[in-house]
């Protein structure tokens, strides 16, 4: 049995779920609602403010979506009660981050500012403070949206091995390279 899958969801207060007949998932809290459409051959029960994914046979594919839809639907309920953040800071002299709206600015030494048009579900903020590093602030209710934006955010500028210049998640540890050595 998966050790993930079988572990049970504890709904808290003010998360609503409902299952339809094609398995689709709809998960309603104070964040935000989230739909995920889960396979036809698992079975999801919820009873006693508890949901239990389960599934019909221990074959290969069975096991392999057990704990992947288990996990889906769990990061489901998080992000609508309590929601994710993520922290994205900006190295390299001249780099500058600005935000207008859902708007994103990146100046990031290329030979013209880049601009990114963040989906309106993730909410950014971007911070200049004096003696620190530049950051850029992503909030969401949807987990695997926020990724894929600071994922994209992250590929304009991916940091590099010698300087460790361009942008990072926060507390990200970069594999540094020495340089070259003198000739003689």
């Amino acid at each position: 049995m998966s050790r993930i899958g079988k572990a049970p969801i504890t709904l808290p207060a003010g998360v609503n779920i409902d299952v339809s007949k094609s398995n689709v998932v709809k998960v309603k809290g104070p964040k935000g609602e989230l739909t995920q459409q889960v396979d036809p051959d698992l079975i999801i029960e919820i009873e006693d403010g508890t949901l239990n994914v389960k599934r019909p046979t221990e074959s290969k594919r069975h096991r392999s979506l057990h704990g992947l839809y288990r996990s889906l639907i769990n990061n489901m309920v998080t992000g609508v009660t309590d929601g994710y953040t993520l922290q994205l800071e900006v190295i390299g002299v001249g780099y500058r981050v600005a935000n207008t709206g859902q708007l994103l600015e990146l100046t990031l030494g290329y030979s013209h500012p880049i601009y990114f048009a963040v989906p309106q579900e993730v909410k950014v903020e971007a911070k200049m403070e004096k003696g620190k590093n530049p950051a850029i602030f992503l909030q969401s209710h949807d987990k695997q949206l926020i990724g894929q934006v600071a994922a994209k955010i992250r590929a304009f500028r991916k940091p590099e091995p010698y300087k460790g210049k361009g942008i990072r998640f926060y507390g990200e540890e970069i594999r540094r390279k020495a340089g070259k050595t003198a000739g003689k």
